[in-house]
């Protein structure tokens, strides 16, 4: 009988242990980002994607405001059509001119908008939101992109916690674009590769070639292979807990028996 209970105590904790694990790590990547397809180089053009997901059990994501720094600031911010969701860039007016090919810039895109027509961001769904970017600063590594996050039941999260070298992850971090050194011909992932997580119904996408094809082949191959890699090693995580709790169970198990 003392074995048994025991042996009900230990797959309890188990169980609970394993509960939490799975929990965290699933909260742990349930935050807005901003991530590259393909180079992101400084000086250069990119094609990037706010990747959303919904946090939420009871509400829908609605709205989403990416802002642009403007002590860096983007010449050019061009969103892709998203099927369901209306897109609006601000641009300001820059304290310093930006000058970019020979022309001297006085402002420079501030903020993007996305605002739900027609469609959401349900709950254990996310969307992603396709910008071209250029021209990429050359005086920084990093751009901090400061997001603000809107449910149909009037909650807003403000993801705009910046991160501190050596702290742990803020609770709202903001998304982080990072830049990698200039490449030779300062034009990185070519502005003019629609991105391929959207589909697009611009006439300019139709009139392209087998060459823009086989450019988005690549990046869907890219996305896919990064997406697999980042579940695989959540999957051996799990697994690696597991085997552990295992362990320690049999090891409780063979204590008592002998103990007895």
């Amino acid at each position: 009988m003392t074995v048994s209970v025991s042996a009900s105590r230990v797959a309890l904790a188990g169980g609970i242990a394993l509960s939490s694990v799975v929990l965290l790590s699933g909260t742990a990547f349930a935050h807005v980002s901003v991530q590259p397809q393909g180079e992101a180089a400084k000086g250069g053009y990119a094609t990037v994607n706010i990747k959303v997901p919904n946090e939420r059990d009871n509400a829908s994501t609605v709205k989403l405001e990416v802002n642009f720094p403007l002590d860096h600031p983007l010449a050019s911010v061009m969103p892709q059509p998203v099927p369901g969701w209306k897109a609006e860039v601000t641009k300001s007016k820059l304290s310093k001119p930006l000058e970019l090919h020979g022309k001297k810039i006085n402002e420079a895109v501030s903020k993007v908008t996305w605002t739900a027509d027609g469609s959401k961001i349900g709950p254990g769904q996310f969307q992603q939101f396709p910008l071209s970017l250029g021209q990429l600063p050359e005086d920084t590594d990093q751009l901090v992109l400061k997001a603000i996050q809107t449910y149909d039941n009037k909650e807003i999260v403000r993801w705009i916690e910046e991160a501190k070298e050596g702290a742990d992850e803020p609770q709202n971090p903001a998304p982080v674009l990072k830049l990698s050194a200039a490449s030779g011909d300062h034009h990185g992932a070519a502005a003019t590769d629609a991105p391929t997580t959207a589909p697009s119904a611009s006439a300019s996408g139709d009139a392209k070639t087998g060459h823009d094809d086989k450019a988005g082949h690549h990046e869907e191959k890219t996305a896919a292979a990064a997406s697999s890699s980042d579940t695989t090693a959540r999957i051996l995580g799990v697994i690696g807990i597991l085997v552990g709790i295992a362990g320690v169970a049999f090891g409780v198990l063979a204590g008592r028996r002998r103990s007895a």
